[in-house]
C-alpha cells in the first residue's frame, strides 16, 4: 500500500508541475521530530497533514510541525463544525494511512486549510505518502498545488 501512496504523490507533485523532490527515511518521518530529525530541519519546518471530520468530508488542515491546531479556529476558518477522524476515516477519504498523509494525492476532495505560521518558512516538508517518505517544497507551491486556504489555526 505504502508503494503505491507515494507513487500517487510523485504523479500529483509531477501532475502539477512540481519536481519530485520525494526522498525516503528508513529511520521514519512518521511525526514532525522525526521528520524534522531526518531532513535535518527546524520541526517547524514540517507540514504536517491533520486530517478531520465535517460530516461525511474530510478536511485536511496543513500546519506548521511546531503548532497544535485549534479545531474552533478551524472550523470557524471553513464555517463547519469539525470532529476527529478515525485511522478508517482517514484512510477512506485521503487513500493514506495516518502518519503518511500528504497534502497532495488525495484519492477524494478535502477541505483544505494551511497554517498561516507555515507561510513564512522556506523550504517546507510534507509526508509523502507512507510513514518514510516527504517530499521539500515551499509554502507557495504547497498553497498552488492544494488551493488551501490560509487561516490563522494554531492554539494558543
Amino acid at each position: 500500500m505504502a508503494d503505491g501512496s507515494v507513487e500517487r504523490v510523485r504523479a500529483a507533485l509531477l501532475d502539477s508541475g512540481h519536481a519530485d523532490t520525494v526522498s525516503a527515511f528508513p529511520e521514519g518521518t512518521r511525526t514532525a521530530a522525526d521528520a524534522a530529525a531526518a531532513v535535518g530541519c527546524t520541526v517547524a519546518q514540517i507540514a504536517k497533514s491533520i486530517i478531520f471530520r465535517a460530516g461525511s468530508r474530510a478536511v485536511l488542515v496543513i500546519a506548521s510541525g511546531a503548532n497544535r491546531v485549534d479545531t474552533k479556529k478551524a472550523a470557524a476558518a471553513l464555517g463547519v463544525s469539525l470532529s476527529r477522524a478515525d485511522a478508517d476515516f482517514v484512510r477512506e477519504k485521503t487513500g493514506f494511512a495516518i502518519g503518511g498523509v500528504s497534502p497532495v494525492g488525495l484519492t477524494e476532495p478535502a477541505l483544505l486549510l494551511i497554517d498561516e505560521d507555515l507561510m513564512a518558512l522556506d523550504p517546507v516538508w510534507a509526508a509523502a505518502g507512507s510513514p518514510s517518505h516527504v517530499f521539500q517544497t515551499t509554502p507557495a507551491e504547497l498553497l498552488r498545488m492544494t488551493k488551501a486556504r490560509i487561516a490563522n489555526i494554531k492554539a494558543e
